[in-house]
């Protein structure tokens, strides 16, 4: 079975100077602005790609995770999951890494294993998959 899922976005302007609107398309659950300076300035009242990048690509390793856990025979009471997506306009604009942290409460598992686990999970998530030509960093820790 496939399932397509669809975001949409309308810009207005230059690039620098510009804006625009990103929606959560196919749930109807949001609609967001984007600015250029919200990928190269903090404290901006706009979301970007990279943030919007970073939440799709928790989720779905915290998905992942829960799933190879539960398979384990350990599955997570919880995981709080964080993915960090570093846009460097140096050279050229790009996605030049993204850096996973999980904190899990797990039951009966070292944190070896957890560790094993959750670099299991980071390679065969489809959004790292997705993702495959950035380097991807994992910090995995129980609570």
């Amino acid at each position: 079975m496939a399932l397509t899922s669809t975001g949409s976005a309308t810009w207005s302007g230059n690039l620098f100077e510009g804006s625009g609107t990103t929606k959560l398309a196919s749930s109807g659950l949001g609609s967001f602005d984007v600015s250029w300076k919200a990928r190269t300035e903090e404290g901006q009242a706009t979301t970007n790609p990279e943030e919007l990048i970073g939440a799709a690509h928790a989720a779905c390793f915290a998905m992942a995770f829960s799933n190879i856990l539960d398979q384990n025979g350990t599955p997570p009471t919880q995981l709080d999951t964080r993915a960090d997506v570093t846009f460097d306009t140096t050279g050229g604009a790009a996605i030049s890494g993204i850096h996973l942290t999980v904190r899990g409460q797990v039951e009966g598992v070292s944190a070896e294993d957890f560790q094993r686990l959750a670099e299991q999970a980071k390679s065969g998530c489809p959004v790292s998959k997705a993702l495959a030509g950035t380097e991807i960093t994992l910090t995995a820790e129980l609570a």
